[in-house]
């Protein structure tokens, strides 16, 4: 991989300034850097000691697909990409690289594959699983290829399930190590070393092995020590009955090693090492920048979004702690939403949630817990409604005529049509109209992938107006299920009472106001919509600079978010009790068509049986 030289940096003295050095007056500032790497893009965020984005950019990252339900990425193409951000973003505002003094990474939940002996990529794709044909070595959170496997790991109804909500999901990254097994040559699985994407750069930018308890902990079946009698974090029964017990050997030196033996494992921010040679090379910073330890995007994005200065009322504040105490993130649920939402929550204790991941230890602040509840496509859902409607043609074509997205332009002709109609408001145009839009499966709380979409209503329309309707129904629903896991989150014992959001959603003012209605509860804006997670990404770096270099010890996450947020917007449930009772019904209609066709499925399960299995 071609490497990007370090950039000098040159001073320009100031007109007025004395160019006797005595008499100059110089400022140090220092800088941290947030990378975020997330399905499509890697983006590069700089913010200074205020929290202040002096410096943002993104260059999109490869992806693969070998076959339908297969999606792969490179490290080597990564990092390249990373590169290539960092030095575009400190060429912004001609920032000097040795005021660069801590960086962090964030990533999606994705598998890293690298060879043992050699630590070069090992290539994820079969047959071959040849790395000189390819250097594809990420098995992409989107992969759906180890069915089996996962099918496999839940039958073993094995106790650490229940802190991944009762069973582990396609997307985490056990049931993808396990497939690797199953279809690699048995002498190249033997060499390979797994890790979270998230560590993988972690990894490349110090050299050494560390790990996040983010990454093991919430997506690799990592029972923290002391949590229900662990011992060494990783479950050596668990690994050996599902038919990977060779990566207990050594202990499990192959996945980290077991803390304070043969491995070392970090929360959020903590000092993971610092820039080595090659890697400050390739960035173009000094070595020794500190490393904060990473986290998975949405959990950046719940850094970058829970600390936001906001006027909240009574209701959604704890009035026995200050105003910005740390156990204020306790009744505030973090909303990560892009191609698919995640839905997170902190507690002080653990608490259990049917179809909810976690509660999951020490993977932000130590000794706290996060629970993450998570819709399986929500702009992805969008996205398909209107490519598959035929009026999305006519809608892009009239939304290029305004200079505007498609989206901004479907919200203003709906309210056009509510307006011509002479309705109350948008979601009048859709009272008879029940979209369940599980398209993709559902990840909470139902959690059942084989979840599907059904419409009451339906009719032959293929106008705008339809297209319109359509849509809107889409967002109702998104927001219909945001509101169904906060109460399953709030009957099992949290406390949330309000959402603050992140993401391009953000920017859909009907969603918003929909969600905001549903809920029955503020939605927070973030000010930066669209860097809120690389903005969290560059607080783990402020942490991890302020690290002691003997005894690693830094200033507390909460502390540095607390101060690096930025004041955000809020949107307020509306007023009007005849919206929120067509919405509570509305609610009712979309309960039923959730739970109704497992029900179907299951009376024709029960006839079709004798036929046996029909794929």
């Amino acid at each position: 991989m071609a490497t990007i030289p370090f950039r000098q940096y040159q001073s320009r003295p100031s007109r007025q300034a004395s160019m006797d050095p005595q008499n100059e007056f110089k400022i140090h500032t220092e800088h941290y850097i947030g990378i975020d790497v997330g399905t499509g893009s890697a983006r590069a965020c700089i913010i200074d000691e205020k929290g202040d984005i002096v410096g943002l950019a993104s260059q999109n990252i490869g992806l693969w697909q070998p076959q339908h339900g297969y999606y792969e990425q490179s490290t080597t193409d990564i990092w390249h990409c990373i590169c290539i951000c960092v030095q575009r973003a400190l060429n912004q505002n001609s920032i000097n690289p040795s005021t660069i003094v801590g960086i962090a990474f964030d990533a999606t939940c994705s598998l890293a594959v690298f060879n043992t002996e050699t630590d070069k990529p090992v290539s994820v794709t079969g047959p071959k699983f040849d790395s000189q044909i390819n250097d594809h070595n990420v098995v992409l959170w989107l992969d759906h290829r180890p069915i089996e496997e996962t099918q496999k790991i839940n039958a073993t109804k094995h106790n650490l399930l229940r802190y991944v909500g009762g069973t582990m999901s396609i997307e985490m990254e056990i049931p993808k190590v396990l497939w690797l097994k199953n279809s690699m040559p048995k002498e190249k699985f033997a060499k390979c070393k797994f890790y979270d994407l998230a560590d993988a750069l972690t990894h490349i930018a110090t050299g050494n092995e560390n790990r996040s308890f983010c990454s093991v902990v919430c997506k690799q079946g990592y029972v923290p020590v002391g949590v229900d009698g662990s011992v060494k974090g990783w479950q050596e029964d668990f690994l050996d009955e599902i038919g990977l017990g060779e990566l207990s050997k050594d202990n499990f030196a192959r996945i980290g090693g077991v803390n304070g033996a043969n491995g070392h494992y970090l929360s959020a921010g903590e000092l993971a090492g610092t820039l080595c040679e090659k890697a400050a090379h390739d960035l173009g910073l000094p070595t020794g920048v500190a490393v904060g330890s990473g986290v998975i995007d949405a959990y950046a994005g719940w850094i970058g979004t829970v600390g936001a200065k906001v006027e909240l009322g009574d209701g959604q504040l704890d009035s026995s702690a200050a105003s910005n105490d740390k156990s204020q993130a306790f009744s505030r649920l973090a909303a990560v939403a892009g191609t698919s939402t995640c839905h997170l929550v902190m507690s002080p204790e653990p608490v259990f949630v049917p179809g909810v991941w976690g509660p999951y230890r020490d993977s932000i602040i130590p000794d706290y817990w996060l629970a993450e509840g998570g819709q399986s496509a929500t702009g992805e859902l969008l996205r398909h409604v209107l490519e598959t409607h035929p009026a999305h043609q006519a809608a892009q074509n009239m939304a290029e005529s305004y200079n505007t997205n498609i989206y901004e332009y479907l919200n203003e002709h709906l309210r056009e049509m509510a307006k011509t109609t002479d309705a109350p408001n948008v979601s009048y145009l859709c009272r008879h109209f029940f979209f369940y839009g599980d398209l993709f499966g559902n990840r909470s709380p139902i959690a059942d992938p084989n979840m599907t979409g059904s419409v009451i209503g339906l009719s032959s329309d293929k106008s705008l107006d339809g297209l319109a309707r359509y849509y809107y129904a889409t967002m109702e629903f998104i927001a219909l299920q945001t509101r169904q896991i906060v109460e399953a989150m709030n009957t099992a014992g949290h406390h949330i009472t309000s959402i603050f959001m992140s993401g391009s959603q953000c920017q859909n003012d009907i969603l918003m106001h929909l969600m905001a209605t549903a809920c029955g509860m503020p939605v927070l804006i973030p000010r930066y919509v669209h860097a809120a997670v690389c903005h969290g990404a560059a607080m783990l770096a402020a942490k991890a600079a302020t690290a002691d270099k003997v005894t690693g010890q830094g200033e507390d996450l909460w502390n540095i978010m607390d101060r690096m947020s930025k004041p955000g917007k809020a949107v307020r449930p509306s007023k009007d009790e005849t919206l929120k009772g067509l919405l509570d019904v509305k609610y009712k209609v979309f309960l039923k068509q959730c739970h109704e066709q497992r029900e179907f499925r299951k009376d024709v399960d029960a006839v079709v049986g004798a036929w046996g299995k029909k794929e």
